[in-house]
């Protein structure tokens, strides 16, 4: 038996599918639990201390944004002594699925939830689905997801030709319509790029009293990877946890995103489409002053040879 500092430190990287599932099988039910649900579904429960994050995953997510193959729960269990409820899915299903319901059932049953002080849910785009869906089990929880869809009942959002293939999956019946699960959360925030339409028109679905919508455009279309690559998400689930998330620690936090070279270059990109020189040179000129940006210094260097040549005018220099 290991101790739970050493167990939380297993490498579950390289594993195809089934050995991970039987690697996290076993760490799980040193530490607490583990449950199969069916074909494509269990759940990974690591007992620690009086916060509990709820956390929906793809197996294929999970392996491709940790280096450790690790539900992204575990660092904060680690660093935080966090409970963390994995809910994990083979590929997107949404979590529906009857034993997945049944699951879900027996923990409210059984008073799971009621034993910690903060629960917290969380997930991003199909999985943002889930965690607000299912949030309903834990009555005055804190909700954060990501790039969330609200339904994918066809009647309601025939728009997104994203899924179709889930358009014979039902969402109309337990924990179906995701906006009207979150009216038992004490709050929920919903991250989406307003740039990405379809994302956009679902977030839209989710205007409630007690959810904060934040708008982060030009996050494009993985905002998940892009708040790991800012070192923010553990941040905003920290927050959420301790009670201190709100729109303006978002702000704060959010603006790590000037030194995040794949969001910097999805502005140059919306400028690029929109041929606005002036406000690209002041971009151009803020990024290379703090960054080591070659593809931002050539493109100043191209702007200044246009407003040379009479193109635009360049902006006065501070």
């Amino acid at each position: 038996m290991q101790d739970g500092s050493d167990a939380l430190e297993t490498d579950l990287s390289g594993l195809k599918p089934a050995q991970w599932k039987e690697r996290l099988a076993v760490l799980s039910e040193e530490l607490g639990m583990f449950q199969p649900l069916g074909a494509r579904h269990c759940a990974a429960f690591i007992d620690q201390g009086n916060t509990l994050l709820v956390s929906f995953e793809t197996i294929q997510g999970i392996q491709s944004l940790s280096e450790l193959a690790q539900p992204l729960g575990f660092d904060l269990v680690r660093n935080l002594g966090w409970s963390h409820l994995c809910m994990i899915s083979d590929g997107d299903t949404w979590f529906r699925d009857e034993q997945v319901f049944g699951f879900i059932d027996q923990l409210i049953d059984d008073g799971f939830f009621e034993e910690f002080d903060n629960v917290i849910f969380y997930g991003a785009g199909p999985c943002g689905y889930a965690a607000s869906a299912f949030s309903v089990a834990a009555p005055g929880a804190t909700v954060v997801a990501i790039q969330p869809q609200a339904t994918l009942d066809p009647r309601m959002t025939e728009w997104d030709e994203r899924f179709i293939e889930m358009r014979r999956t039902s969402f109309t019946d337990r924990y179906g319509y995701a906006p009207d699960m979150l009216d038992a959360a004490d709050h929920a925030f919903v991250l989406y790029d307003p740039r990405e339409h379809l994302d956009a028109m679902h977030a839209a679905l989710f205007a409630r009293p007690n959810v904060t919508r934040r708008r982060l455009p030009d996050f494009g279309e993985a905002v998940q990877t892009r708040l790991i690559e800012m070192d923010v998400l553990y941040q905003i689930l920290s927050m959420a946890g301790s009670g201190k998330l709100t729109d303006l620690a978002l702000s704060r936090v959010l603006r790590a995103r000037r030194n995040n070279t794949a969001y910097l270059r999805n502005v140059m990109g919306h400028l690029d489409k929109r041929d606005r020189p002036y406000l690209m040179t002041l971009l151009c000129r803020n990024v290379t002053a703090r960054l080591r940006a070659p593809r931002f210094r050539q493109r100043l260097q191209n702007l200044r040879k246009r407003a040379a040549e009479g193109d635009f005018t360049l902006p006065p220099e501070r």
